[in-house]
């Protein structure tokens, strides 16, 4: 006997059934990994240390002849995305501070603030600055993003003292004392920090909606890159030496007359070298005449 379903009957089936905006951001979060996970491995974020820290074993995938544990990008990737989480969980951007004593990070930091709106701290950190409340420079913020817990220690212990959030970079052989969030990386590579910074950065447009999952996002992972200043004045000096060029001389004219183009249509060709030098001191003397008397007349030589 077949009964006709009722409609409460057929709206709690239909629960249970993904709809097509569902599908449709599930197979482009399925893409989008794929292709993110393809960058890390170019950027070598998979690559660790040899050591391995205790608590960071549950992120290594494996470990190399060398001895060099590789770390598991998937976590990688979803320690990403939970991160973007987080921070767009804070409605204020301006709370989030950013920190990266590790030259390399101070590029991505700034960028990362720049389209992010958080507070970048690159460079050293000072103390006291979430903890002495007398210091014109105090703050108080409710995340504290850090490049590498090991050289960013001293901003992990004032934010253990002042109760705030910590997000970390950490690699294999990095200390998690006092880290709440640790997304697995290589944090020692320019390539790897920038990278990390820029997925970053994007996911958290993307949930904020400032940016289209379908449109993608213009901005180049280059512009996250450390340069070395040296290494750009070194360019410039190269680029300017290659856009210099020899003066040219001028084209010599070979009708030209000789001497610097003298003319001799003025001189007279027709003058006689017998007659008699005109004007000038000596002009008109007889050589062949005695030679004058002596100025004194009384001194005879």
């Amino acid at each position: 006997f077949w009964l006709k379903p009722s409609a409460s009957d057929f709206v709690a089936a239909c629960e249970f059934l993904p709809t097509a905006n569902a599908r449709k951001r599930r197979t482009s979060m399925a893409v989008t990994k794929e292709e993110d996970v393809q960058m890390m491995l170019v950027c070598k974020t998979h690559l660790g240390t040899r050591n391995c820290d205790y608590r960071m074993k549950r992120y290594v995938f494996r470990r190399t002849v060398d001895g060099i544990h590789i770390i598991h990008l998937g976590k990688t990737w979803e320690k990403i995305m939970v991160a973007a989480r987080v921070i767009c969980a804070i409605e204020n951007p301006s709370d989030i501070i950013v920190a990266s004593q590790r030259p390399y990070g101070s590029r991505a930091v700034l960028k990362f603030s720049q389209y992010t709106g958080a507070l970048a701290m690159a460079g050293r950190w000072m103390p006291g600055t979430l903890t002495n409340q007398i210091t014109t420079k105090y703050l108080e913020p409710r995340l504290l993003i850090v490049t590498d817990p090991r050289t960013d220690a001293q901003a992990l212990k004032e934010a253990s003292y002042a109760n705030i959030p910590v997000l970390a970079l950490c690699d294999t052989d990095s200390p998690l004392e006092n880290v709440d969030i640790a997304i697995p990386a290589n944090n020692k590579g320019k390539e790897s920090i920038a990278l990390l910074y820029w997925l970053l950065a994007r996911e958290v447009q993307y949930l904020r909606g400032t940016l289209s999952r379908t449109a993608g996002w213009d901005i180049m992972v280059d512009s996250f890159f450390w340069r070395d200043p040296e290494e750009l004045e070194q360019r410039d000096e190269e680029n300017q030496a290659s856009e210099w060029v020899a003066p040219q001389k001028p084209a010599e004219d070979w009708n030209a007359p000789a001497g610097g183009g003298d003319t001799w249509e003025g001189t007279t060709g027709d003058a006689s070298w017998d007659a008699p030098a005109t004007g000038g001191a000596g002009a008109g003397d007889d050589w062949s005449a005695p030679a004058a008397a002596p100025a004194a007349e009384g001194q005879n030589w």
